[in-house]
């Protein structure tokens, strides 16, 4: 379970460094992946913003198969996705 403390946690860790390895290092719990949000299927929707990233919930990264969630409760860690550049 991810709960909205911890989405507040990692979003502030993006914003000092967004890398996978990085938020690994600082919440070794947590499994963490990177994208661009354009590669993301519309059907998901952000559990928190921060900066220029969307955090979106992963579940089944304790040896499953991963795959994006909306639910919370069943999420085992996060997608930091780049927001694409609007230009």
């Amino acid at each position: 379970m991810i709960s909205p403390a911890d989405l507040a946690r990692v979003g502030e860790a993006v914003l000092l460094d967004p890398t996978p390895a990085a938020l690994r290092r600082r919440f070794p719990a947590l499994h963490f992946s990177a994208c661009a949000e354009d590669d993301l299927n519309p059907r998901y929707r952000s559990a928190f913003s921060v900066g220029d990233f969307e955090l979106y919930l992963i579940a089944g990264a304790s040896g499953h198969c991963l795959e994006l969630t909306n639910d919370p409760a069943a999420a085992t860690g996060l997608l930091i996705a780049s927001r694409a550049d609007e230009s």
